[in-house]
């Protein structure tokens, strides 16, 4: 079985370590705790592949930009001929405290242009999604520096500490499904 996770960000050195990039990073993280995970550019994303009980799990960072998520998420789910239910799409949200993990297997774009490409060319929003809270420390009208601003030094612990937890949500992911990944780790604090 195949699965795709695919980590929404923006490519550039410019945008490492900000907020809108935890997709990425999230991608980054989980590649270095497997052995012989390595990043290479490909069509529409930067790939890495791995095994874990026998199942071939696909990276994606798309390098579509995050207002085209869209293309690299449709261009790989058919290239791999992977069914919609064993993608998962992981992402930053700044309705949820900083730190905080939800899953959800479909639901609005919640104003992020990534998820807001990915249901346009899909046509639907029946997707996984795993939300990464990055909080909304920001004043009225900063959204966007706030967004694209790097993490600071109290948040990265959080960060880190989050990021181990993602590596288990995606091993769960492919191993139990969606459904049971879900009720053990949206529960968790």
């Amino acid at each position: 079985m195949k699965y795709l996770i695919i980590g929404l960000g923006n490519i550039g050195k410019e945008y490492e370590n900000t907020r809108h990039n935890i997709g990425f990073m999230a991608l980054d993280y989980f590649a270095k705790s497997q052995t012989d995970c390595v990043f290479s550019l490909e069509r529409h994303a930067y790939i890495a592949k791995t095994k874990f009980k026998g199942r071939s799990i696909i990276l994606a960072k798309p390098t579509t930009y995050m207002n085209l998520s869209g293309k690299a998420f449709k261009y790989w789910m058919d290239k791999e001929d992977i069914p919609l239910e064993n993608i998962l799409v992981i992402l930053d949200d700044i309705a949820l405290p900083l730190g905080t993990l939800r899953m959800r297997m479909l639901g609005s774009d919640g104003g992020h242009n990534g998820l807001s490409h990915i249901i346009e060319t899909l046509g639907h929003n029946k997707f996984n999604r795993l939300r990464f809270g990055i909080g909304d420390n920001f004043s009225k009208g900063r959204q966007v520096d706030y967004v694209l601003g790097k993490w600071d030094e109290g948040e990265m612990a959080t960060i880190n500490q989050k990021l181990d937890t993602i590596v288990e949500i995606i091993k769960s992911f492919s191993t139990i499904g969606m459904d049971r990944t879900m009720n053990a780790y949206n529960k968790k604090p």
